[in-house]
């Protein structure tokens, strides 16, 4: 699987750890930065992530900001990426299931590399159920017209 890997500077050495991990599962991954720790801004990295998934040159993305929350809005407002912070084991099997979300967000300031893997690994194997999913997914899709 490809994945689209991105964060801000207080993600940086988690994504290093990530990126490094999902390269020994053997995914492929276009990390597009930060590539240090020196101060950025989260939107422009999250964008770009969040663009290779809605482009198809990745099927799902990861993001890392110090909570989560920032690169997850700013995924939000491409068209057709569905992200949510995976900030718990369920969360993240329930966002790919329920939601057919296809971007994962971290806090690195509140989820340590064994956590952010576990997580990982449920948020790629898991499934969209579709069903009564389906039509809440539309729904959430028909806002972005």
């Amino acid at each position: 699987m490809k994945i689209a890997l991105a964060c801000d500077h207080a993600g940086f050495h988690l994504k290093e750890q990530l990126k490094q991990y999902l390269l020994d599962l053997g995914h492929k991954v276009e990390d597009v930065g930060t590539f240090s720790t020196e101060s950025c801004h989260y939107p422009l990295f999250s964008a770009k992530a969040a663009n290779l998934v809605k482009d198809g040159v990745a099927q799902l993305g990861i993001i890392i900001c110090a909570t989560g929350e920032g690169v997850a809005i700013a995924a939000n407002k491409i068209k057709g990426v569905r992200a949510g912070v995976g900030y718990n084991n369920e969360v993240a099997r329930l966002m790919r299931e329920h939601n057919d979300a296809n971007v994962i967000t971290f806090g690195a300031l509140s989820t340590t590399f064994e956590e952010a893997k576990e997580r990982v690994n449920i948020f790629l194997n898991a499934e969209f159920q579709g069903g009564r999913h389906a039509l809440r997914v539309q729904m959430s899709k028909d806002v972005e017209k």
